[in-house]
């Protein structure tokens, strides 16, 4: 009986199958007529080179295929068809297939590129030639030369208007980044960010209460992008471009677009790589004997020489004491010295036909820290992408999905503070045995951190949909569906064998669990409606559209204090004490109708005209809705008739846009009332505290974008000069004002009558200086000048921002003492005096102003290429001032290491040096003017620099060698080299306590067939 079953399953799905192949058949000869023959042949370029994904399309049709890696093809056409033949950087050709089947084909190369460059402005696309507003693209050939695990990191140096700086050298942290400057007070200076037309939540979920000693808060949710899955990445920056994308845009759109199958033979690919990381810089500390000279000699300073010979101290001053007086560390080495390990493999497969293109790519890397111990970083990737359209064209679908987990595990305290203030001599980390030694519980062990587990997994989902339906000629109806979700859990486990045994800690006193669960989830629809007619010399296109999204967030932090034992220390219920310190949930709603409307006539003369309405739950009734729009004009004034046939000016552009952006940026239910668990108890009651009021008033802020700007082209566009100046003008500023502790809340929020101004002027350069048979050489320039000032804030002089800001000042001073060098009699670090009453205090004397903002910024790229081995040399330049070694370091005597510069230190009277005398540390007196020379003109310095960020060497070996195998090898560096006169370990990441980027070698090879 079961096996008359399995037989009759058998033909039933053989009928199936049988039936499936004959209606497939019958399709097929419906659609495919009997007079088609194959065309066949190779493409290269006018020195007999194979040339990969040119296009071939069968004129008036969507059908067509690519060329392969041997530049060959083949298409099935009809008698009378006609072939177009398209590749970027090369003249199209079209070519009868009358008569033919072989077709070799040789495409001439086309100097001017402007016109068949387009750049992806969000909702819509245009050519670079045509566009009226100010688009910062970075293309996939420049991100994959880069040996980098964020695409905030390829960006770096690249694109003017653009300030990013790594905050720490610590694998799956973040990045600030600023898109022409700082215009909002109180704001964040986070971009939009959207991936495949899906908006991407760019601020982390990480706690301070976990990831505070690694500075590890500020993760970065883009992590989960792979740079090597990216096509490009398209900054908008003027009103312009941002208008369409409405309050969400206030600081700039950043656009990634990842990489999509293409028509052609199924094709293999795969990339290994290893990377080597090592700080870049070492401090030059005092060795033991120096330290010992200067601690002594504070001690005597000080009259305390007597306490050296009382055995009292031992514990006390142990580094003098009992100490080895010979022994010696580097502590730089030791605790930040090690080599980081990166591996990444990455694997991908696509093709397609002319109707459906597919790809899926996968990767995994793991990445070592250079810290002592295990900690590492992991995270495996799929990104996979779909693209199909009907036979006629008239319907399109192209889906997008992205997955990604990372496992973060990482010391809880960053070592770097350590090893520049670690005593020369303190004792070794390891007793005989191999346990942590702790010298008679004289010093903490610096290593004993490594026991402090602290772990962050990551999980991120995003996919989405593309919708086209061609409803009638020339009218198009889209839909974008998005969803995205990151999921954030992370731990930090503190062990009482992780401090001092002196200290009497016990897991039922001391131990402690604090765990950060949170999610973001988000969902958008956005259908619109996309026009577009030509008259003669008139094109019209018309775009509208409608847009809904909500964002969720939930966050749950939690606190165990008292184990049973530290193998317990994972179970929250076996806690003593267990605190809630945050329990939140947000919900966020956004609404908008948005419009554009570009006429061109003849090809010169362009309006853009864009529009949003916008609404927005952040705000209370009456306050919900906000219209925002731009203009943008450009005329391409080299088609006109007098420079037509110019044999100098190939290209020119001139082009302007103004329009206002607004933001929302302030946090969810500010207009409310509301509360906020303390996580604390009072008599067994949960505590509660007010943590906003009732304000329905304040709305939207407001940035208005003013931009002029010249685009021109020379020798047939072989150089290209782009020049920009911007206005922007942000006002209606939302503030949370810092209220008394008495009115029992922290702020209020509102609207102020506050404007900022960013105003500055970039040039982006591009030269083909050589563009032979075999060799070629290109170059790119950009330079940012950017200013930022505060133009008016109305009531400033009575405000708590009163010491803050200036009128007419920019956003980023700082306010400090004013150094006067050291009395050549006391010794003792002096300061002027500004109101003149015999002392120095913070609210009188702090009034020397200095900017951190930088002044001008940019980079250098050099690309050669010479046959089948390419160089790619990219530097990053920017001059800045920064604190620099003094805002971290003590006065000479301290019992914590500094840099030798102390030992030029003021010893007798009349002695003129930088350096105050030594001090015991014991004598408090001294501790205010410590602190004063910290906050001072002196702890500020230039941190100018100019970095070799990026240098890349490819070579591709001859087919003839790899057996015809598309096969790469590249090596890769990173921050290899950096200039500067600043004496910290890094002039960009100036902090002293925070791991600085790591200098970075790559070499990997790349498959593909």
């Amino acid at each position: 009986m079961k096996n008359n079953l399995i037989c009759t399953g058998r033909q039933l799905l053989y009928c199936m199958i049988c039936l499936f192949i004959i209606s497939f058949s019958s399709n097929a000869l419906e659609t495919v007529s009997f007079q088609q023959s194959e065309i066949h042949g190779t493409i290269t370029d006018i020195h007999g080179v194979p040339l990969v994904g040119v296009s071939i399309l069968i004129k008036g049709t969507q059908k067509g295929t690519v060329s392969d890696f041997n530049g060959s093809y083949n298409i099935l056409v009809n008698e009378d068809d006609v072939l177009l033949y398209s590749f970027l950087g090369f003249k199209s050709q079209e070519i009868s297939t009358q008569g033919n089947t072989l077709l070799n084909v040789r495409l001439e190369t086309d100097i001017t590129t402007l016109n068949t460059v387009e750049v992806n402005a969000g909702y819509y696309t245009v050519k670079e030639r045509e566009g009226t507003g100010n688009i910062s693209k970075l293309e996939a050939k420049t991100i994959e030369k880069q040996p980098v695990n964020n695409p905030l990191a390829a960006m770096q140096g690249h694109l003017t208007g653009v300030n990013i700086v790594q905050n720490t050298g610590v694998p799956g942290a973040g990045y600030s980044i600023e898109i022409r400057g700082k215009n909002f007070i109180n704001g964040s200076t986070e971009p939009l960010y959207i991936v495949d037309g899906v908006p991407f939540g760019g601020q982390s979920l990480a706690s301070i209460d976990i990831a505070v000693g690694i500075n590890a808060a500020n993760i970065s949710p883009l992590n989960a992008i792979n740079p090597s899955d990216i096509a490009s990445i398209e900054v908008l920056k003027d009103a312009d471009a941002t208008a369409i994308y409405g309050a969400r845009a206030a600081n700039g759109v950043v656009l990634i677009t990842t990489k999509k199958g293409k028509v052609g033979k199924t094709r293999f690919q795969a990339s290994l790589s290893n990377t080597l990381g090592q700080v870049s810089h070492f401090l030059d500390l005092m060795n033991t004997e120096q330290y010992l000279e200067v601690r002594k000699e504070g001690i005597m300073n000080e009259g305390f020489e007597a306490f050296l010979e009382n055995p009292a101290f031992d514990f006390v001053w142990p580094d003098l004491k009992t100490w080895d007086q010979n022994r010696y560390t580097d502590w730089q080495k030791e605790l930040i010295g090690g080599t980081a390990y990166r591996n990444k493999l990455q694997l991908s497969v696509s093709g397609g036909s002319s109707q459906t293109q597919f790809l899926i790519s996968g990767a995994y890397q793991k990445e070592t820290t250079v810290f002592p111990g295990n900690s590492n970083y992991k995270k495996a990737s799929v990104q996979n992408n779909i693209n199909h359209q009907s036979i006629d064209g008239h319907f399109k679908i192209n889906m997008t999905t992205l997955y990604t987990q990372e496992h973060n595990k990482m010391p809880r305290t960053d070592f770097t503070g350590l090893a520049y203030t670690l005593i020369p001599n303190a004792p070794a980390i390891y007793d005989e045995i191999g346990n942590l030694n702790w010298e008679n519980n004289t010093w903490n062990n610096p290593l004993a951190s490594l026991l402090e587990d602290y772990q962050v997994k990551i999980n991120t989902l995003m996919s989405n949909a593309l919708v086209t339906y061609q409803l009638i000629p020339n009218l198009e109806f889209k839909t974008n569906l998005g969803f995205n979700k990151y999921e954030l859990d992370s731990y930090r486990i503190l062990p009482s064998t992780s401090r001092n045994p002196k200290l009497g800690y016990t897991a039922e006193n001391y131990s402690s669990i604090t765990t950060n669960s949170a999610t973001r989830s988000s969902w958008i629809i956005e259908p619109q409606l996309h026009w577009k007619q030509q008259w003669g010399n008139i094109n019209l296109n018309i775009l509208v559209g409608t847009t809904f999204q909500q964002q969720s967030t939930d966050q749950l932090v939690q606190k165990g204090t008292g184990f049973p034992t530290n193998n317990l220390l994972m179970n929250l219920s076996a806690a003593k004490k267990l605190e809630v310190r945050e329990d939140s949930e947000s919900q966020y709603n956004y609404q908008a109708i948005f419009g554009r409307i570009n006429f061109s006539w003849n090809e010169k003369y362009i309006f853009n005209l864009t529009g949003r309405r916008d609404g927005s739950s952040r705000f209370g009734p009456g306050k919900q809705f906000g219209n925002f729009g731009a203009i943008g004009i450009a005329w391409l004034f080299s088609e006109e008739v007098f420079l037509k046939q110019s044999p100098f000016i190939s290209f020119g552009k001139f082009r302007g846009s103004y329009g206002t952006t607004g933001s929302d940026n302030i946090g969810d239910y500010k207009f409310l009332d509301t509360y906020s668990v303390t996580g604390f108890n009072y008599n067994g009651k949960t505590i509660i505290e007010p943590t906003g009021i009732f304000n329905p008033l304040f709305g939207w802020e407001v940035n208005k974008k003013l931009e002029i700007a010249l685009e021109l082209g020379f020798f047939k566009d072989r150089v290209l000069l782009n020049a920009a100046w911007y206005q922007n003008r942000s006002s209606n500023q939302l503030i949370g004002t810092p209220l008394a502790a008495t009115t029992g809340f922290k702020s209020l929020t509102a609207n102020f009558d506050a404007t900022v101004e960013n105003t500055g002027f970039e040039f982006d350069l591009q030269t083909k200086n050589i563009q032979g048979e075999n060799l070629q050489w290109t170059a790119t320039f950009n330079i940012t000048l950017p200013k930022n000032r505060l133009v008016e804030f109305l009531g400033l002089e009575t405000s708590t921002f009163a010491n803050r800001y200036i009128i007419g000042q920019p956003l980023s001073i700082i306010h400090l003492y004013h150094a006067l060098g050291v009395d050549s009699d006391t010794g003792i670090y002096q300061f002027e005096d500004y109101n003149q009453d015999d002392k120095i205090s913070s609210l009188n004397d702090k009034n020397w102003i200095e900017d951190l903002a930088p002044q001008f910024y940019g980079g250098i790229g050099n690309t050669l290429s010479y046959k089948n081995l390419s160089l790619d040399i990219f530097f990053q330049f920017k001059k800045q001032m920064a604190f620099n070694s003094i805002a971290t370091i003590n006065a000479p005597g301290f019992n914590v290491n500094g840099p030798v510069a102390l030992l030029d230190r003021w010893q007798k009277e009349g002695d003129n040096k930088p350096v105050m005398r030594a001090v015991s540390g014991l004598d408090p007196s001294v501790f205010n003017i410590i602190d004063y020379q910290r906050e001072s003109s002196a702890a500020v310095s230039d941190a100018s620099f100019i970095r070799l960020r990026n240098i890349s060497i490819t070579y591709r070996i001859p087919k003839k060698i790899s057996k015809g195998l598309d096969l790469s090898v590249y090596l890769q560096g990173q921050n290899l080299l950096t200039i500067t006169g600043y004496d910290g370990p890094d002039p960009e990441q100036s902090s002293q306590i925070i791991l600085p980027p790591l200098r970075q070698m790559t070499l990997g090879v790349q498959l593909g067939l």
